[in-house]
């Protein structure tokens, strides 16, 4: 149900990251890791299933919005689907 703004004391601007403000440029990261990063969060950060859930629903079109400032690699780990950091320059 719609709620009416008026009724929250903290409504902020809706502001997305570039990945260089986000990423350091040596590493690698899981999606997991990107969504809390994305939320000014540190990487290894613990979630509530929930929360984790709704921060990578978040990630996903950031990262395919970003894809040409992104690469992809293939972890050795088979618990991992996969590795994203910045593209070089």
């Amino acid at each position: 149900m719609p709620a009416p703004k008026a009724e929250f004391d903290d409504v902020r601007s809706f502001d997305l990251y570039e990945p260089a403000d986000v990423l350091d440029p040596e590493l690698l990261y899981t999606i997991p890791e990107l969504a809390r990063l994305l939320q000014g969060l540190p990487a290894d950060a613990e979630l509530s299933d929930f929360n984790e859930s709704v921060f990578i629903d978040w990630a996903i079109p950031w990262m395919i919005y970003n894809q040409d400032e992104l690469v992809f690699a293939e972890p050795d780990d088979d618990e991992v689907v996969g590795l994203y950091g910045l593209a070089d320059e």
